[in-house]
């Protein structure tokens, strides 16, 4: 969402088995889980007290001592352990040697509470920020499936993400000729200026495109390559709307006739069209007939001719509603981000604030109807402390389809559909804690029916505004 993208890494290389090993049993891998990282690095203060003062001089507290510092380097690689840590992660990625071994839990694909249909096939969001749009496609795509009886199936993710770069592009700029009169060098500016065209977005952003343009499928708007790898055109758009909007505030700054600066805005606008038409290839009209043809599950011919905003029906991407768990701000209370958006006038990003059982409750609520749910989540401090610090933010997006219930009904683990191709995971999926979800998930969007009336109610608040640069602000 936003400022950050979320790409995913490669898996790592794979050894060959030799014919002798694959005779041998062994026992089945262990599932993937969503489980904290890095416990190596946290440091226990009762157990490292200084027994001197090294780094400091006894007469200053202030500067650090060069010598003393190489004391404390010298002795500290006495200790056997450390020389080892240095063996290890100077020749190593951190990441790799400190990341805590996953749990197992046994059976943790089998859930007793799952959506009847899942999607198919896995997606694959690839080296882009696209995690947002593949997410809400993948909630999309199963009402579709049931709706024309098709096994597999995906919507166009370029689609989107081609109109979703018009638009931001558009917001952009009219967000420099709205503040105009900060100045240049102010925090608001800076934040506009640093990611004028991310590939992250948030759900009201999906509604907004959805509403206007509708949706394909894949088949008639396949990825490009810029689509699948993305930082390249991202930063020739980025570094292209960067000069514009220096170019607009000065027109503005000269007292430009408004004449002047719409012409100036269309041929900039132009600019940013022909770049990603370029990229990704012209999309289908958002207002003129498509076919598609397929076979269903019974391999049955199908022909259907509808308009992107037709066949985007079957989504009813309006009736849904954010709900966020952000521990530093009241609960039962709307919030929105200033400044943050794609579509120009259109929805609002807003979110419900609630208490994470209330979010929590939605969703198996959502699961027990059948419903898959868009979610966003962050991959010793409080998950407020890590929100006011920036530690943590909602950096990506992914769906859930089943959650496993205690005998009270509470959740033990949920099934998440990723978007890293089916390599990543057990075949696409991954298994989230619930004490995982308690700390690192922020938003849930859910049927406005699951949840009660006072927290519908919520929606008719006047919003409290966050700035841009608020964690919440985040873009998947």
């Amino acid at each position: 969402m936003g400022n950050s993208e979320s790409v995913p890494q490669p898996p790592p290389p794979t050894r060959s088995i030799s014919r002798r090993e694959r005779r041998m049993p062994r026992e089945q891998a262990p599932v993937t889980t969503f489980d904290e990282k890095f416990d190596a690095l946290k440091i226990d203060h009762a157990e490292t007290k200084p027994t001197e003062r090294v780094i400091f001089p006894s007469d200053n507290s202030e500067h650090v001592d060069a010598a003393g510092t190489e004391q404390y380097v010298r002795q500290l690689l006495k200790d056997s352990k450390n020389r080892l840590g240095l063996s290890a992660l100077s020749s190593n990625n951190p990441a790799a040697v400190l990341e805590k071994p996953s749990s197992v839990i046994r059976d943790t694909q089998f859930f007793n509470l799952k959506i009847p249909h899942e999607g198919s096939p896995v997606t694959n969001q690839r080296s882009s920020g696209r995690c947002w749009i593949f997410a809400a496609c993948n909630v999309f795509r199963i009402a579709i499936m049931q709706k024309y009886n098709i096994k597999s199936f995906e919507l166009s993710q370029a689609y989107l993400f081609f109109f979703d770069k018009v638009e931001k592009a558009n917001y952009f700029l009219e967000s420099i000729l709205d503040t105009v009169d900060e100045d240049v060098d102010s925090r608001l500016i800076g934040a506009l200026m640093a990611s004028p065209v991310g590939d992250g977005g948030q759900w009201d952003m999906i509604v907004n495109l959805v509403s206007k343009y509708g949706i394909v499928p894949q088949t008639l708007y396949p990825d490009s390559w810029n689509a699948q790898n993305s930082s390249v055109m991202d930063s020739i758009l980025t570094r292209t709307l960067r000069e514009d909007g220096l170019k607009l505030r000065a027109l503005k700054a000269k007292s430009a006739s408004s004449e002047e600066i719409v012409k100036t805005k269309e041929s900039m606008m132009q600019d940013i069209v022909r770049v990603l038409t370029l990229c990704l290839g012209p999309p289908p009209s958002a207002d003129k007939k498509f076919t598609w043809q397929f076979y269903d599950s019974s391999n049955n011919f199908k022909t259907v001719s509808l308009t992107p905003i037709e066949f985007a029906d079957t989504t009813h991407v309006k009736k849904f509603i954010c709900l966020v768990n952000d521990p530093r701000n009241d609960y039962q209370r709307l919030l929105t981000v200033n400044n943050l958006g794609n579509v120009w006038d259109g929805r609002p990003v807003t979110y419900v604030n609630v208490d994470k059982s209330v979010l929590k409750d939605a969703c198996v609520a959502m699961l027990k109807k059948g419903l898959p749910i868009f979610f966003g989540s962050d991959l010793g401090l409080t998950k407020a402390q890590r929100l006011l610090t920036g530690e943590s933010q909602m950096t990506h997006a992914m769906v859930l389809t089943a959650v496993h219930l205690d005998e009270d009904n509470k959740p033990v683990r949920w099934r998440v559909e990723n978007s890293w191709s089916d390599s990543a995971g057990t075949d696409g999926y991954f298994v989230m804690s619930d004490k995982w979800m308690n700390e690192f998930v922020y938003q849930a969007v859910v049927d406005p029916s699951v949840v009660h009336k006072d927290v519908r109610d919520v929606l008719k608040q006047k919003p409290k505004v966050l700035p841009l640069w608020d964690p919440m602000g985040a873009l998947a």
